[in-house]
């Protein structure tokens, strides 16, 4: 397909990472949507317009398996879309990330990636494995219990830095609580030891301080080639000593800024992009130029806040020129005008 259509599916202005995925939309010049703005007809995906119905080819989707879909999965879902999952089925748009591939992101398969390394495609892994103790072993677990109080445990199907126990930043009965449910069900619970995250400076209330981070980068697979993209999104812990940096978990996002050139290792294509999310055109060639309706709602926010803002502004500049004897006669704090600009500031919030 030459020209398809593609958006990214977001759970909403709401939801921790929107400003991630409305960058993302806006960078790679593609339609931010919510599950409201899709229907499916006859097995095939659209998308509400300002000029109609377009048709869907692909869905670079943010939300979790069991949201995506009312009909196959969790019925009172309302962040997805109907008949999606259907549609998938029969070829008719393609969803990315497949639905189910969260089962390469459990933590228990993280502790065999070095031999699945080894064992399909024949080589060792470049990157070691930070260490991970299985707690469905005997001898792991015992150890892990001993040394509760400096590991971090997670849970091996958690998500979003969920359920994850920091040993050394807990109280003694959270120790003791998470090692009961330790106990109750060991094959659901990993154990690896603190990692000290790099720290860049952040501004914060009080000003510049370290934060800790870590890097997200992008991975394209065609099946032939991975493509390593120049960039992706930096995560910062916002919070003093906070070692999770995710998102949902409080955790804000930095600019990444990948510098030298290409380099080619083992297979692996680092490429450079020379363009700009300023300079990078939104891709509207061969149709007639449309707008969803979510960036026509958000286009139709900012321009309606600026008005406000500017009306403001002009009244507030306007007001001390008219008021100015009464102002004076007064007082600084006791005037109409001051009171009149407070009630017509409070009026176009």
């Amino acid at each position: 397909m030459d020209d398809p259509t593609i958006v990214v599916l977001t759970p909403g202005v709401f939801n921790s990472a929107y400003y991630e995925h409305s960058l993302l939309a806006r960078t790679m010049g593609v339609e931010l949507v919510e599950g409201r703005d899709l229907e499916t007809h006859n097995g095939r995906v659209y998308m509400r317009t300002t000029a109609g119905r377009r048709r869907v080819d692909v869905i670079y989707r943010r939300i979790d398996d069991d949201y995506l879909d009312p009909i196959a999965f969790r019925p009172y879902s309302t962040l997805g879309a109907p008949g999606l999952i259907n549609a998938a089925r029969m070829g008719n748009v393609t969803i990315a990330n497949a639905v189910g591939n969260g089962v390469a992101d459990d933590k228990l398969i993280y502790t065999y990636m070095p031999d699945l390394t080894r064992y399909y495609l024949g080589e060792e892994p470049i990157l070691p494995n930070v260490d991970t103790w299985r707690l469905e072993e005997p001898e792991a677990r015992e150890e892990v219990m001993d040394r509760l109080h400096e590991l971090v445990v997670k849970p091996v199907d958690g998500a979003g830095g969920k359920g994850v126990t920091i040993g050394p930043k807990v109280s003694k009965a959270e120790l003791e609580a998470v090692r009961k449910q330790i106990l109750a069900d060991p094959r659901g619970w990993v154990a690896q030891p603190v990692v000290q995250l790099s720290t860049v400076p952040t501004l914060t209330d009080e000003g510049l301080e370290p934060r800790h981070v870590d890097l997200r980068p992008f991975a394209i697979n065609d099946g032939d080639d991975v493509w390593v993209l120049p960039g992706g999104p930096t995560r910062v812990a916002l919070a003093k000593g906070q070692l999770i940096v995710n998102s949902s978990q409080g955790g804000g996002s930095k600019d990444t800024w990948v510098l030298g050139g290409v380099r080619q290792s083992r297979g692996v294509r680092v490429i450079r992009v020379t363009t700009s999310s300023r300079t990078m055109p939104t891709k509207c060639s061969r149709r007639k130029a449309t707008m969803g309706v979510r960036s026509n709602a958000e286009s139709y926010r900012r321009v309606t806040v600026l008005d406000r803002s500017l009306r403001g502004a002009s009244r507030q500049h306007r007001a001390p020129a008219r008021r100015a004897p009464q102002r004076a006669a007064r007082g600084p704090l006791g005037g109409r005008a001051e009171r009149q600009r407070f009630d017509s500031g409070r009026d176009e919030l």
